[in-house]
């Protein structure tokens, strides 16, 4: 009996995938996957090492969970044929904006946990919340903390907010990458080249990042401590003060929450 069912085999199950293995949670004999996808399928195997199959039911039968990572618009064809066979199993979803009503009704079970990772997942730096539905056990809880644990951080919160975190945490990775391409063009415009311009706000952004998580300082407090009286800093913030900076991110992630509610809406 297998430990874990993949249900579609993309990018991000293979970054679950891979994690789990590379961690030593399970061995990739423990693991399972299936997609429709023929290259999908292939990558999923070269990457992770777990096998994938030709029958969907078959696998479900023969493992103890299932976790169903396909788009959103696929996750009632992908889901509904297999109802019977899934009713006793945990079913744990990160398709985004589907709701764990949705999923009980696809499934055919209440025994469902929702979750929404992002792709630093792949480096093992995920930040990936979820929360459970009525039939979940704390075991299924503590399973969930554990997978998603081996590739990154893990955050249980209440249905109401998931949507919120998939504009926030979901989607973020690529409103920071956007700032590490502009971070990087400013230094080029600069003279800098563009390797060394890259380089630099890559790890400016990394070092940022890990001096909030390490020193548990609020980020104000920190960007204080880098800011003097009329200096370069302040200038530079001045600027995207005027530009609306930070009202543009605040609105940036609504406008993902409210795309998540809508792909909900259209289950």
């Amino acid at each position: 009996m297998n430990e874990l069912f993949f249900l579609g085999a993309g990018k991000m199950a293979t970054a679950i995938a891979g994690g789990v293995v590379s961690s030593k949670l399970y061995s990739a004999s423990c693991l399972s996957a299936y997609d429709v996808s023929e290259d999908a399928c292939r990558n999923f195997n070269t990457v992770t090492g777990v096998a994938v199959c030709c029958d969907p039911a078959d696998a479900v039968k023969n493992s103890k969970r299932v976790l169903v990572a396909v788009k959103p618009q696929m996750i009632s064809a992908a889901v509904k044929p297999l109802a019977e066979v899934m009713q006793d199993k945990l079913v744990i979803s990160i398709a985004a904006g589907v709701t764990i009503e949705q999923l009980c009704s696809l499934a055919g079970t209440d025994r469902v946990i929702r979750v929404m990772p992002n792709t630093p997942a792949m480096v093992g730096a995920g930040a990936a919340a979820f929360t459970a539905g009525a039939g979940a056990t704390e075991e299924d809880r503590k399973f969930v903390y554990n997978l998603f644990g081996a590739v990154g951080t893990v955050t249980e919160v209440s249905e109401n907010l998931m949507d919120a975190v998939t504009g926030l945490s979901g989607s973020g990775p690529a409103y920071v990458f956007s700032f590490i391409q502009a971070l990087a063009d400013g230094g080029v415009a600069e003279g800098l080249s563009r390797s060394a311009a890259l380089e630099l706000a890559v790890q400016t952004v990394l070092g940022a990042a890990k001096m909030v998580q390490d020193t548990g300082v609020h980020p104000i407090e920190l960007c204080d401590q880098v800011t003097s009286p009329a200096g370069t800093t302040s200038r530079a913030l001045e600027v995207l003060a005027e530009r609306g900076f930070s009202g543009t991110v605040i609105q940036s992630v609504r406008a993902a929450a409210a795309r998540s509610r809508e792909l909900g809406a259209k289950k």
